[in-house]
């Protein structure tokens, strides 16, 4: 197998490339990334190497200072500085949680340098925020984990964004993040190498399916609340699709053939509150997200919520989880 791979390893297949070397990729990491999403994106390059006896891929850790980098888990991993990197054949970023924070002109230059070179630049999770905010997105499609597609689209409503596990447009390549960054990495090795090695390293991790690109992120509404009833599943997707501009519930329940009397029957059999209490209890578990795993003003998040104001979302907060917003900030962030 080996001979045959390396007549087609196209490690050097990149502008400019060498096929006398390794295929050089760069992860470049943020504070607060997303171990999952990095794991999954180095593991298959490392089993590459290893199921074939032969280093078709060379991988390299970036941080724009280098050092100790803190995902998101607590976990540090050590990284090189952009400016120590070697020539790279691809990169891909990996970001997290605190996105609003990342403000760093050290890797925006170095991605806008490697953007005019033509290679593809890739981004992991909520790693397409970096590379927009670099302008190397426009004109571009993406995609990103999709607790943050709207946050994305607020700030980049010219960017089409889609919920996709991942995305190759051209020479770039985006992705949800998670477990999906397998699925990336393994369609790049069957371009590069062949289909079979990719399979092989599948197989090495139990992921006994590769999935398309096409595929979507979020597991279907019936397995998440454990119902059938389709009327009741379509009523479930437009309340999270309408989280900051509410629908009216008995709009909701014409469009799902349903009257609003027999809707609220069906809530109460199945989920034993009202079609509105389910409304509101959605809402209510993306403020206390976003309350976790950002820094965006309280206000800024009861409006992304469908609360009209700060204290709007306080009075409703307060009788639903027993405290306010501020202390499940203060909470977290252990003030």
């Amino acid at each position: 197998m080996i001979d045959a791979l390396t007549d087609t390893h196209a490690g050097g297949a990149e502008p400019g490339g060498d096929r006398n070397r390794p295929m050089r990729i760069g992860i470049l990491l943020f504070p607060s990334f997303s171990m999952m999403a990095c794991a999954s994106a180095i593991e298959p390059f490392r089993a590459v190497n290893r199921l074939a006896d032969q280093q078709f891929y060379d991988l390299h850790l970036l941080s724009s200072t280098g050092g100790g980098i803190s995902a998101s888990n607590g976990f540090k991993l050590e990284t090189e500085a952009l400016a120590f990197a070697p020539e790279l054949d691809r990169i891909f970023v990996v970001a997290s949680l605190d996105i609003e924070k990342i403000c760093d002109k050290t890797a925006t230059r170095f991605l806008q340098r490697f953007a005019i070179t033509g290679k593809p630049i890739g981004a992991l999770s909520n790693g397409s925020f970096v590379l927009a905010r670099a302008g190397v997105l426009d004109g571009y499609r993406c995609t990103l984990h999709w607790e943050s597609l709207g946050q994305f689209s607020e700030e980049f409503p010219t960017i089409e964004t889609c919920r996709e596990i991942y995305v190759r447009d051209r020479n770039r390549w985006t992705c949800a993040g998670g477990i999906a960054a397998i699925d990336l990495m393994l369609e790049q090795i069957a371009t590069d190498i062949s289909g079979t090695l990719a399979a092989e390293v599948a197989e090495q991790f139990l992921h006994s399916r590769i999935r398309g690109p096409q595929e979507f992120q979020r597991m279907e509404t019936k397995w998440r609340y454990g119902v059938r009833d389709e009327r009741i599943n379509a009523a479930i997707r437009l309340m999270e699709q309408n989280l900051e501009l509410l629908v009216e519930i008995s709009d909701i329940a014409y469009q799902c053939n349903l009257s609003l009397r027999h809707m609220e029957r069906l809530w109460h059999k199945h989920f034993q509150m009202t079609p509105k209490q389910f409304y509101v209890r959605l809402r209510l578990k993306e403020a206390q997200r976003l309350l976790k795993e950002t820094s965006e003003p309280i206000a800024a998040i009861a409006l992304r919520c469908g609360f009209v104001s700060a204290s709007h979302l306080g009075s409703v907060y307060r009788r639903s989880f027993g405290h306010t917003p501020g202390t499940e900030r203060r909470r977290v962030s252990g003030g």
